[in-house]
């Protein structure tokens, strides 16, 4: 591997997807020493996401299973859109934003209906649709790759739409939420193209309901130290609201009788 990280990374993913690792293995992949992998798996299981074993080490937080886009739709809805109608308040006029394919972002889309002059992008069809005929809106899509499971394009044609474009904001889902590891999703191509999303963007939003956090799944979206705002809602624990104070996130929680 060129570098610590991406070796640690690596090794992160391996006990996602195996749920444990082996040393020696480990030092066979990499062809680095044993006792260099060992101190890989101390750095791992100080941020809490493995316990040390006999030989390797096991994954704490098992991630969650990946669900169709329909089935996300219908789970903790009500929350969903009390978080999609306070995102939509930071939404001002003139703004150019990013709004990332997902069941919580696509209730963003649908209070944003009534705004005006606006310029959103999104490489979501369900986000499309949602704004397909909201007269004050400018809408483009990325292009791409469609992934049907989550109605999501992605690529390298959908990275590389984002070239020339430099957006106010950039609203995204999550599968997961750690505050060592970060923002984390199940596809690698979805992964890719919303770090490039955030690269793009001046201010980064994650909408999320509180059932995310603590979760970690096998690829990584950005560091919450690139996080700007998160929107939640009431169910998040009172560690995950010190750390990330702690972090200089601003945490809104969104009411849903609101």
């Amino acid at each position: 591997m060129r570098n610590t990280r991406q070796r640690r990374q690596r090794i992160l993913e391996l006990l996602v997807e195996h749920g444990g690792v082996q040393v020696g293995e480990l030092a066979e992949r990499f062809e680095v020493s044993t006792v260099t992998i060992r101190a890989d798996l101390r750095q791992i299981e100080s941020q809490g996401l493995a316990n040390r074993t006999h030989g390797g080490a096991a994954l704490v937080r098992t991630p969650p299973q990946e669900r169709d886009i329909h089935e996300k739709d219908a789970l903790n809805l009500p929350l969903k859109e009390s978080i999609g109608a306070r995102a939509a308040q930071l939404v001002q006029p003139g703004e150019n934003i990013i709004i990332d394919s997902g069941s919580t972002t696509m209730t963003l889309a649908r209070h944003l209906r009534q705004h005006r002059d606006v310029t959103v992008m999104t490489n979501g069809l369900n986000v499309a649709w949602e704004l397909a005929h909201a007269p004050g809106v400018e809408l483009l899509l990325t292009g791409g790759q469609l992934r049907k499971q989550s109605l999501s394009l992605h690529g390298s044609q959908a990275e590389a739409s984002l070239n020339t474009y430099s957006f106010d904001t950039v609203f995204l889902g999550a599968d997961g939420l750690d505050l060592q590891f970060g923002l984390t999703t199940h596809h690698e191509a979805e992964a890719s193209l919303n770090h490039r999303m955030v690269e793009r963007a001046r201010k980064v939003v994650v909408l999320t309901d509180a059932s995310k956090f603590g979760r970690v799944s096998l690829h990584r979206i950005a560091r919450l130290e690139q996080v700007h705002v998160i929107i939640t809602d009431a169910g998040i624990s009172h560690d995950y609201r010190e750390g990330l104070q702690r972090l200089g996130i601003e945490l809104i929680v969104a009411d849903p009788a609101g």
